[in-house]
């Protein structure tokens, strides 16, 4: 099992036992400078604005605790504990279905078998299921798995938010 996949299997629970939704995680490996990067947000029936820095700084205490006990990460890291974000980041096929109809931008492992060298791609959401997502890139659908993207967000639309049009 990766590290990653323990640290998920680890922190999630921790996480949605504190009342937060565990939206996911990203694991840097380096060397010099290891790195847990941990998203939180409200659960989604929760009425509240979102997560405040006193909420990370709660699920940063609670997991630096379980972390030192079960010691997952060999050698020094860090621990970051934050919201996602208005460029939501997308770990699970989940996150594309709730978002189908909002932009995101997919970053791939390798680049798409369609002549071009595209490791990139931006585009809306069409449809998403357990094994793939259906982007919509300027007119053209692209169909890629999931094993495929290497790390994928949402891409907020900065003038209507600027005018006030969200």
């Amino acid at each position: 099992m990766s590290v990653q996949h323990e640290l998920s299997r680890l922190i999630r629970p921790a996480v949605e036992g504190l009342g937060f939704e565990f939206v996911g995680l990203e694991y840097l490996s380096n060397p010099k400078h290891r790195l847990v990067r941990v998203f939180i947000d409200r659960r989604s029936n929760d009425d509240s604005d979102g997560v405040t820095v006193d909420d990370c700084a709660e699920v940063s205490d609670e997991l630096s605790a379980l972390l030192d006990v079960e010691d997952p990460v060999a050698g020094a890291y860090s621990l970051e504990v934050s919201s996602p974000g208005i460029e939501r980041p997308l770990f699970e096929p989940e996150h594309y279905r709730r978002f189908v109809g909002e932009r995101a931008v997919v970053h791939l492992f390798a680049p798409l078998v369609d002549g071009g060298k595209r490791r990139k791609l931006a585009g809306r959401i069409v449809e998403a299921d357990d094994s793939r997502v259906v982007l919509d890139v300027d007119g053209e659908a692209f169909e890629i798995a999931f094993d495929a993207i290497r790390r994928a967000h949402l891409k907020a639309d900065m003038d209507a938010l600027l005018s006030g049009d969200n």
